[in-house]
């Protein structure tokens, strides 16, 4: 499939997925790994055979930085150990782009570089901001790598009530992977990979501001 889709109604519809996936019960989750910077948890996913990630943890910076460094853009690239390569495929407006990205191999090469074309979407949701995204297949695939397809995905950021210099950072994350990889290793990586995330986002933010 080679055609972009209208943007309005894709975004509307990802941004009403991410907001339910946002009321799923505390119940509903089991703990996957926990580190200083955050906990992460997982659910069945309903999307396709893998699981649901929920990742939290409080981010000392306010959300409007916080988001800039996790959208498409030139900060991405800069401090995400994972993420390869980025390019902007197209722009609809200010806040909503298609992206092709490249992810480095992981757990030694198990699971090799994977390329992903995803439509990403941020906007507004309370007194912060949501950050979403879902693949599109679009595209030839890259040689050397594998297509992965990400599943309704996004960043919930807010700040926090007590102490608005603060923000909180839930991420909710559903990637299929693809090629023929033993779950168990999928699972691994997932969860070390999101605990990463927030580790690796706290240096960025504190170095970009010295």
């Amino acid at each position: 499939m080679d055609l972009l889709p209208d943007s309005a109604p894709l975004a509307t519809k990802l941004r009403n997925t991410l907001i339910r996936y946002h009321s799923i019960a505390d119940s509903e989750w089991r703990v996957a790994k926990k580190t200083k910077d955050a906990t992460v948890w997982r659910k069945p996913s309903e999307e396709f055979s893998g699981y649901l990630y929920k990742a939290q943890g409080v981010v000392e910076d306010v959300t409007n930085r916080i988001v800039d460094h996790i959208r498409p853009g030139p900060y991405r690239l800069d401090w995400d150990s994972l993420m390869t390569s980025m390019d902007i495929v197209e722009t609809f407006e200010e806040n909503c782009c298609v992206m092709r990205y490249t992810t480095a191999g992981q757990l030694w090469n198990i699971i090799a570089p994977r390329e992903f074309v995803d439509f990403s979407y941020t906007t507004s949701y309370e007194d912060g901001l949501l950050s979403c995204g879902i693949s599109l297949d679009y595209g030839e695939v890259r040689p050397n790598f594998v297509r992965g397809f990400n599943h309704p995905c996004g960043w919930f950021c807010v700040p926090l009530k007590d102490n608005p210099s603060h923000s909180l950072l839930t991420g909710y994350i559903q990637t299929e992977l693809r090629g023929m990889l033993p779950q168990s290793a999928v699972d691994t990586a997932m969860s070390s990979t999101l605990a990463n995330f927030y580790s690796d986002l706290k240096k960025a933010l504190k170095t970009d501001k010295q």
